[in-house]
């Protein structure tokens, strides 16, 4: 693998394994630069949301790098406030228009807001027929939101995309998933950095003449799932990138898996009704 390489959807389009993602980037300068360098170091695939409030920013620097549209995979995100048919297709074009583009490469539904997810996956459905969306997946979903989709959809989701790294292994939902046909997709893969000093990590890295950060970015990609550090740095972003020459080891694998501690960063949508 490297950054062009591709997982392969259920519908047939080809993913990015490694994105950059751009949760609490500030709009502006902070998001554009951090994209500019991003796909000038060869990242093809970018990861955004209308909450995050840069969408504009993404869509200006893509323009900026003169990389082909047609190379680079970019996602955003359906809001909580923006559930329910009609607005689920208003939101998608108010995300277009932010962006600047023809297309979104994946529209994901952000979480699974109770008593509207189904409503607004079938205008993401909508969405998808119309081509204004080359995939359309969710995110934060578990097994038990992804059953309930699953029993009344037209299309099956492309992509689940939840919190997962070593401290956050959700094997059954991985399971799940590629029972399913489902690609799975880590946001907050390096822990949002609570876990780069565990000294076993470390030990384990450092074996391998690399950074935490890298092992924890090489041990997604071993499991097949798509993977979206986020960074506003420039080497942090470069660093990131390079992980695509070295493996991690069976039983190195296996003593990462078992660092399981169903840490969570951010949202637990476990309880999520």
């Amino acid at each position: 693998m490297d950054l062009a390489s591709c997982f392969t959807l259920n519908n047939g389009v080809g993913i990015p394994t490694l994105g950059l993602g751009v949760f609490q980037a500030e709009p502006g300068e902070e998001t554009h630069d951090a994209v500019l360098h991003a796909l000038e170091t060869g990242y093809r695939h970018i990861d955004t949301a209308r909450v995050y409030r840069n969408e504009h920013a993404v869509g200006d620097a893509l323009r900026e790098s003169g990389v082909p549209r047609s190379e680079v995979f970019v996602t955003t995100k359906l809001w909580n406030g923006d559930h329910g048919f009609e607005k689920a297709l208003t939101a998608c074009d108010a995300s277009l228009n932010r962006l600047g583009l023809d297309f979104i490469d994946l529209y994901l539904v952000h979480w699974p807001v109770e008593g509207l997810r189904s409503e607004s996956w079938s205008a993401l459905e909508q969405l998808y027929d119309e081509g204004k969306c080359r995939a359309i997946g969710v995110s934060n979903y578990t097994v038990r939101h992804l059953e309930e989709l699953l029993a009344g959809c037209s299309i099956v989701p492309a992509v689940n995309q939840v919190e997962f790294s070593p401290y956050t292994f959700q094997a059954e939902l991985l399971d799940y998933c590629r029972g399913h046909s489902i690609q799975l997709e880590a946001y907050s893969p390096l822990t949002k950095g609570l876990k780069l000093d565990d000294p076993y990590l470390n030990k384990i890295s450092a074996s391998y003449s690399r950074t935490p950060a890298q092992l924890l970015l090489r041990w997604c990609l071993e499991h097949q799932v798509v993977t979206i550090p986020k960074s506003v740095t420039p080497v942090r972003i470069e660093e990131n990138a390079r992980v695509f020459d070295f493996e991690i080891v069976a039983e190195d694998m296996h003593r990462l898996n078992s660092l399981d501690e169903n840490l969570r960063t951010g949202w637990d949508p476990t309880d999520a009704s």
